[in-house]
């Protein structure tokens, strides 16, 4: 999901976006929906939530890289 997209979804949900990286603004949008702000966290390159929003975008930009 681009940059532009998920500063919509922001907007949308109350949060000013400001210059926000992607990252932050999107675990900006976990914490407003009541979630953990996990993005981009999957160190082992899974993540049993997969009904979660961000899912694909997630484990895509997650820390582990895998071999």
């Amino acid at each position: 999901m681009n940059l532009a997209t998920v500063r919509y979804i922001a907007q949308n949900k109350g949060i000013d976006p400001g210059s926000l990286p992607k990252r932050e603004l999107i675990r900006a949008i976990q914490v407003t929906e009541g979630n953990s702000p996990c993005f981009g966290s999957a160190e082992t390159g899974s993540c049993e939530r997969v009904e979660c929003h961000w899912h694909l975008d997630c484990l895509k930009t997650s820390t582990h890289r895998g071999s």
